[in-house]
């Protein structure tokens, strides 16, 4: 399947703001069964855009507007191609042996340790008790509970919690966005010696797939763990779903933290408002018509000269 997504992030501000520094993570990648066939972003203000790759191999692009303004619109288009695979089966899967003779082989350390979103707590030793997180079966069998566990008993509710907000949060009212689910099944597996990433990018929701749960007009998060037998599997807690023929994955990262769609700096005293709209859709469809933010943000005057900014998308995922 090809797909065609348009990602609209807006930033206004009263009074006017200058001198701003912003990076970009908003190119899908082309790795595994995901090719990106073309890419293209827009910053208004005008603005000289340059790229380079980050540690885990995520395209960045980053720019400066040096004159005062008002408004700061990115648009990124993109036409990516992701091809179907076979959802992984018990069968072709190793066992815990496998899987350390796997992690012995490679370097993938920074994908065991805690990180700054996902790291033990005693809510989460409490949870991984209740869902008996330790090695048993074998590493397929244990991710798809645990995948399955936090859908049936965590609550999707959108804005019950913060782009910054700890894990905590959400484990103790049971409730929760995407990169809450996302972060706590990185939290519960990394300490069983499993590989795990997050992942941030879109997912295509179709009419017939009822169960979804996760928002249309809006960018999603959720995990991959290494998996002996089929590599970088995709689990995505917020809609139970073992695989990624639905997602498209723009960058990954130890959390959250790693990958924020946009991150910068501004000078100035300013009441902000940042909006974001996103739509995915088969490439061969004609192009849907402008849709409304799926959100709004309103923060009051930052009372600093430079005052950090990054995108709270995912929290409505």
């Amino acid at each position: 399947m090809i797909y065609s997504v348009r990602h609209t992030t807006t930033f206004r501000y009263e009074p006017a703001v200058r001198e701003s520094v912003m990076e970009v993570r908003l190119q899908p990648r082309s790795d595994g069964e995901q090719r990106c066939l073309s890419f293209a972003l827009d910053v208004d203000p005008a603005a000289n855009i340059m790229q380079y790759r980050d540690f885990t191999g995520n395209t960045v692009h980053h720019f400066d507007i040096a004159g005062s303004y008002k408004q700061v619109k990115v648009t990124a288009q993109s036409a990516v191609e992701v091809q179907s695979v076979p959802a992984p089966r018990t069968s072709d899967s190793g066992d815990w042996a496998d899987l350390d003779a796997l992690v012995a082989a490679n370097d993938h350390w920074e994908m065991l340790l805690p990180s700054h979103f996902a790291h033990s707590s005693e809510p989460l030793e409490r949870l991984a008790k209740e869902l008996k997180c330790e090695r048993r079966g074998n590493p397929l069998v244990l991710l798809t509970e645990i995948n399955e566990s936090i859908y049936t008993m965590f609550a999707y509710v959108k804005n019950s919690t913060k782009v910054d907000s700890p894990i905590e949060e959400a484990l103790q009212a049971r409730q929760g966005v995407c990169q809450d689910f996302a972060h706590i099944m990185i939290a519960l597996v990394r300490p069983l010696k499993i590989p795990c990433r997050y992942v941030s990018g879109y997912m295509f929701h179709r009419d017939e797939d009822e169960n979804d749960r996760s928002l249309e007009g809006a960018s999603h998060a959720w995990v991959e763990a290494l998996v002996p037998g089929w590599g970088w599997v995709a689990f995505d807690p917020t809609n139970n779903l073992v695989g990624g023929d639905r997602h498209i994955r723009v960058a990954i990262g130890r959390d959250y933290a790693d990958v924020p769609p946009t991150r910068g700096v501004y000078k100035g005293e300013a009441q902000s408002e940042l909006s974001v709209a996103v739509t995915v859709s088969p490439a061969d469809n004609v192009a849907p018509e402008p849709i409304t933010p799926s959100f709004v943000v309103r923060s009051r005057p930052v009372l600093v000269r430079a005052a950090a900014r990054s995108e709270q998308e995912q929290q409505q995922q």
